[in-house]
């Protein structure tokens, strides 16, 4: 098994929308893009997909994706924490240009249970720290998966096993944080 994690950029963006079809589709990780929760399940997949389109047209390529064999299977959102308003007024967090947020993370449900999503995240953490990136912080949920049982931002368990620390505890949402440099 070959695998091979690279940035998001122009040149993937069909790989992006691969792993975000079928099951894994319909949100195209557009839900802390969208200004509230409010109506959010109530949105239709070629709407996500129009906001996420409109992203890259912006030049917003935030995230890294998972290649096995060539194939496209998983999925990473990663970006400066501050860009992301909803997430920063749901967690009351202070503003810190300093500080990035994996604010998502999915496996492919045929590809899970194989230490995919572990392997990746620690390239993603290399990664990261050789671009001079500090302080990441997460947001796992404790209590709810998705209907494929799929935590949507990442188990806490895979972040605390590769040196994630609990930042801010929460029965349900937690925050982790990892120093890089």
């Amino acid at each position: 098994m070959i695998r091979r994690v690279e940035r998001l950029s122009s040149d993937n963006i069909d790989d992006f929308f691969k792993v975000h079809s079928g099951k894994c589709g319909w949100c195209y990780c557009t839900a802390w893009w969208v200004p509230m929760w409010e109506g959010w399940t109530a949105r239709r997949d070629e709407e996500n997909r129009q906001s996420r389109l409109d992203l890259f047209k912006k030049g917003e390529f935030d995230g890294y994706i998972l290649h096995v064999d060539n194939q496209p299977v998983g999925w990473c959102q990663v970006g400066k924490r501050d860009r992301l308003n909803k997430l920063i007024k749901q967690y009351n967090l202070e503003p810190n240009p300093e500080v990035w947020a994996i604010t998502c993370f999915m496996i492919r449900p045929e590809f899970r249970k194989q230490g995919l999503a572990r392997h990746m995240l620690k390239v993603i953490l290399e990664d990261l720290e050789s671009r001079g990136v500090r302080m990441v912080q997460t947001f796992p949920n404790r209590t709810k998966s998705n209907e494929s049982g799929a935590h949507w931002k990442g188990p806490e368990k895979m972040y605390s096993e590769v040196g994630f620390k609990t930042e801010r505890d929460d029965p349900n949402h937690p925050i982790l944080s990892m120093r890089l440099v």
